[in-house]
């Protein structure tokens, strides 16, 4: 009798490499943590039995197959992609992040622009493809100095050649699709729809190519030379902006104040000195636009330039699309719909990097490694979004429901000169709805391989001289 897992098409081969890479994505989805913990899950769970594996392994077996993972990483994606049934996608979500290295030996690590807020910590470049719906398709490990725009040609060509598409668009946020990009995809026959930064806009409505009042309406197309435009004012960010800078304005002033009460007690105290710190503070939180400083005797006042402000604040909650899709394939609200599906792949991201699946701490240091690390994430997070969707109308989350399921236990039966095998009792009430909402009826009984799963951590030596 084969194990569910082992009769199951699966991407990965059915062969040791293959079995041992789906135990890498489960233990990643069970529980988070390094190759050596995924040894020790396998210990405790019955995963030989029920992926079929009949010989035995450590985590030397599990950073190696990183490496076969690398290596067949292509392959696995097609395979995934060719289970659509001819159903390709016509829309393509693209985003890249970072994930900071707590050591210095990475292969791909390298300084660079750090989204985790952690100076002087090298990093890797992570890309995710994915559909309209945000269920990934391909990631990508970059070296962590790689610029977003840089990452974007592999994609391009993933859609047009690996995976055969032909009518697609794709969706990039304001700092991934720029000139250079938007003439790839015109090679391709491709389109785009993306964002373009604060100065652009700046720029069109001094060229009157754009009007501020029209920001105000509740969604407003432009079109310019072949480019559509489509506008809009977010009230809420705006008001997050306003009292982001009102915070910023009091805390200089905060300043101020402490550095006046010292002038005032410490005669002999610079101002100058004062000045200099009050606009540091100000260059800091970047307010020099319109907040100033100077001397009035022997204290400091601040200086508000009113018009500056003025300006500063005028685009607060604007912002604008750009695409070159034509209006008879999308209308303005088709535009501004797909691009905030980009929130799609950023809770892909936060599911892999932090939320869930911890990306990091990363435990590799080969690039091989670190891109079969980053594919097992990203598989493990394609069996999390099956498990979420199943169990929506269960109100459960997805951890909920592997806490549930934790509890189906099985007893070996053994006979003497005919080897042993495991039954499955019947699950618990609690547990009947997780399964049922997935399809799986358990078998009645499973082959018991005795397969030797072992670790080659020792216990300091340390902690074994407490115990005597």
């Amino acid at each position: 009798m084969k194990s569910p897992a082992a009769s199951a098409s699966t991407p990965l081969g059915h062969d040791f490499d293959g079995q041992l890479a789906l135990w890498q994505v489960l233990a990643r989805v069970l529980e988070q943590g390094s190759r050596l913990s995924a040894v020790r899950l396998a210990q405790v769970h019955a995963a030989c039995d029920v992926i079929g594996i009949r010989r035995g392994f450590d985590e030397n077996d599990l950073y190696a197959n990183l490496g076969w993972l690398c290596q067949q990483q292509q392959t696995i994606e097609d395979r995934l992609f060719a289970r659509r049934q001819g159903q390709k996608p016509e829309l393509f979500l693209y985003d890249v992040t970072s994930s900071y290295l707590e050591g210095e030996d990475n292969a791909l690590g390298a300084y660079g622009y750090n989204r985790d807020g952690k100076k002087g910590k090298k990093q890797i470049v992570v890309g995710l493809l994915c559909d309209q719906h945000g269920e990934p398709l391909s990631t990508e490990v970059f070296c962590g100095n790689t610029q977003d725009p840089a990452t974007f040609a592999p994609q391009v060509n993933k859609a047009r050649e690996r995976f055969g598409c032909e009518h697609v668009t794709f969706v990039g946020d304001r700092g991934m699709i720029k000139s250079g990009q938007i003439q790839d995809l015109a090679k391709a026959g491709f389109h785009y729809i993306t964002a373009i930064t604060k100065p652009q806009v700046q720029t069109l409505v001094k060229a009157g190519v754009l009007q501020m009042h029209l920001f105000d309406a509740e969604l407003c197309e432009v079109s310019d030379e072949g480019v559509r435009y489509v506008l809009r004012r977010n009230p809420l960010r705006a008001d997050e902006l306003s009292a982001s800078r009102a915070d910023k304005k009091a805390s200089v002033e905060r300043l101020q104040q402490t550095l006046n009460r010292y002038l005032a007690e410490h005669p002999r105290a610079k101002t100058s000195t004062a000045e200099r710190t009050v606009r540091g503070k100000i260059s800091q939180l970047k307010l020099n636009a319109w907040l100033g400083v100077e001397v009035d005797g022997r204290s400091l006042k601040l200086t508000v330039d009113q018009p500056a402000l003025e300006e500063v604040s005028r685009l607060d909650g604007c912002y604008a699309l750009k695409t070159d899709l034509p209006q008879s394939a999308a209308d303005k609200k088709v535009i501004h719909d797909r691009y905030k599906d980009l929130a799609e792949v950023e809770q892909a991201f936060r599911n892999c990097k932090t939320a869930h699946l911890e990306t990091r701490p990363i435990y590799v240091r080969t690039a091989e490694h670190t891109r079969g690390h980053v594919l097992v994430v990203m598989l493990a997070y394609l069996i999390r979004r099956d498990l979420s969707q199943a169990w929506t109308s269960l109100n459960a989350t997805v951890e909920e429901g592997l806490h549930q399921l934790q509890t189906l236990c099985s007893t070996e039966i053994s006979v003497d000169g005919a080897g042993s095998c495991l039954r499955i009792p019947t699950p618990s009430p609690a547990s009947l709805p997780f399964l049922k909402a997935l399809n799986i009826q358990l078998p009645k009984l499973l082959p018991h391989t005795e397969t030797r799963v072992v670790t080659r951590k020792k216990l300091p030596e340390r902690r074994k001289t407490l115990k005597k």
